[in-house]
C-alpha cells in the first residue's frame, strides 16, 4: 500500500472501474485487505448483472467479543470514468477536466481501509470489523440488489457514499423507474399528414399536463429521455419517455406514478383516425424501497459520537437520493449513509478537500473504536 492516504486514494482512482468492469480494482482492493489481515471472498453477483466481478467481502476477526460492524462502498464509477487523471490542486484533488474523479465512491473505500490500517497498525484491541465493496451501484444498486448477505454478519453498518463529513443520512426514498412507449400512425409529413398520428405530439401535449419535479417535501418525479421520430419528413409512429418518480411514502409514490401514466393514457385516446387509436404501454419497474432511522437508533448515535470525538459537527437528515443502503435496509441489514467528502460527483468538476478525505478515515477509525468499547 502507498505511504499516506492520499497517495492510496489516488492509486484507486486511475484504475478503470466502470460499471460492469470493477475486476481490476477489485483484485487490488482483495489483495490490500487480505495483507491487512482480513478473510476475503467474492459473491457471484457479476453472474446476475453481466459484470466480471462480483461483491467483495473482508472480515477482520477482532479481539473484542461482539457482532461485527460493517462498513461499505462501491467500487464502480459512472460514466466517463476510464483514464482519470487526478491532479492536486491547493486544497483539494480534482481531474484535468476530461473525466469524473472518482471520488464516488473510492473516497469511501479509501477511508475505510486506511482507518482499519491505522488499527492495525497501532495493534489496538478492536470489534470484529466487515468491509463489503459492492458493483454496479450506479447503474441502479445492481451489486446490492444481487449480494450474498450470508456472507455479512453484521447487525448495522454504514455506507460511506454521500457528501459531507459528520452528516448521517437517516432515511432515503422508493424509486420506480417507469417507460412509456407511446404509438402513433406514420405517413409522410409532407404530402398526407393528415393520415398520421404523431407520436411526438401526443407525447408533448400529455408532459404540459403533468405536475414534474418537486411534488411535495419528500416526493419528486422527472421525464429524463426522450427518443422518437426517424426523419423530419415522416410523421413518427413511436416515441419512449423514460421517466422516474422518488418519495418516502409509499402512498404518494404510487399517486405521482399513477398521475403521469393516467395522464398520457388519456392523452392518448383522444387521438384516433378511422380505425387506428393512438396507444401507450407503460412498464413500472419499482428500483428500490424507502428506509428510515430514527435519530435515537444506535447506529446514528454511534456515528454522532464518532463525529464530535474528531471535533465537527454533527448533523443527520433524509435525503432525496438512493443508495445501497436502501437495499440492505430493506432486506433486513439496517445501514445509514454517511459522508466521505466527495463534491460535484457524476461531473467532470468533481472533487474532494484533502482534509475532507483525511476527515473522513479519521471518523471510520473512531466509529471502530467507539463500537468496541461499548
Amino acid at each position: 500500500m502507498k505511504e499516506t492516504l492520499i497517495d492510496y486514494f489516488i492509486s484507486l482512482i486511475k484504475i478503470d472501474s466502470e460499471s460492469k468492469n470493477e475486476k481490476a480494482v477489485a483484485l487490488k482492493l482483495a489483495k490490500d485487505l487480505r495483507n491487512l489481515g482480513a478473510e476475503v471472498t467474492f459473491d457471484n453477483a457479476h453472474e446476475r448483472t453481466g459484470g466480471n466481478i462480483g461483491n467483495l467481502f473482508g472480515y477482520f476477526k477482532g479481539n473484542i467479543e461482539k457482532k461485527p460492524i460493517l462498513f461499505c462502498s462501491h467500487m464502480d464509477t459512472v460514466i466517463p470514468g476510464n483514464g482519470v487523471n487526478p491532479q492536486i490542486k491547493d486544497d483539494r484533488i480534482i481531474t484535468d477536466g476530461t473525466t469524473v474523479l472518482g471520488a464516488d465512491d473510492k473516497s469511501g473505500i479509501a477511508e475505510i481501509i486506511w482507518a482499519i490500517k491505522e488499527i492495525k497498525e497501532a495493534n489496538e484491541d478492536h470489534a470484529p470489523i466487515e468491509v463489503l465493496l459492492t458493483i454496479s451501484e450506479e447503474i441502479g444498486l445492481l451489486g446490492a440488489k444481487n449480494v450474498d448477505l450470508s456472507k455479512v454478519r453484521s447487525a448495522f453498518g454504514y455506507a460511506l457514499d454521500s457528501h459531507e463529513i459528520g452528516h448521517a443520512v437517516t432515511g432515503a426514498p422508493s424509486q420506480n423507474s417507469i417507460v412509456f412507449t407511446i404509438h402513433g400512425k406514420e405517413s409522410h409529413a409532407g404530402v398526407a399528414p393528415e393520415f398520421g398520428v404523431s407520436a411526438i405530439q401526443i407525447a408533448a401535449e400529455a408532459i404540459t399536463k403533468m405536475n414534474l419535479g418537486r411534488i411535495d417535501e419528500g416526493t419528486t418525479c422527472s421525464i429524463g429521455i426522450i427518443e422518437g421520430g426517424t426523419a423530419t419528413n415522416i410523421i413518427p409512429k413511436k416515441v419512449v419517455l423514460k421517466a422516474e418518480a422518488r418519495s418516502h411514502k409509499a402512498e404518494n409514490l404510487q399517486k405521482v406514478t399513477d398521475n403521469m401514466k393516467q395522464t398520457l393514457l388519456d392523452t392518448a385516446v383522444k387521438y384516433k383516425l378511422g380505425d387506428f387509436q393512438a396507444s401507450v404501454d407503460v412498464q413500472i419497474e419499482n428500483e428500490y424501497s424507502a428506509f428510515v432511522l430514527e435519530n435515537d437508533d444506535p447506529c446514528i448515535l454511534l456515528a454522532k459520537k464518532a463525529t464530535e470525538n474528531i471535533g465537527l459537527p454533527f448533523k443527520s437528515g433524509i435525503s432525496g437520493g438512493g443508495s445501497d443502503a436502501n437495499v440492505f435496509n430493506f432486506k433486513g441489514l439496517k445501514m445509514a449513509i454517511v459522508g466521505s467528502g466527495m463534491q460535484n460527483v457524476h461531473t467532470v468538476n468533481e472533487y474532494i478537500k484533502l482534509i475532507d478525505l483525511q476527515n473522513g478515515a479519521k471518523w471510520v477509525k473512531e466509529v471502530i473504536r467507539e463500537y468496541s468499547k461499548g
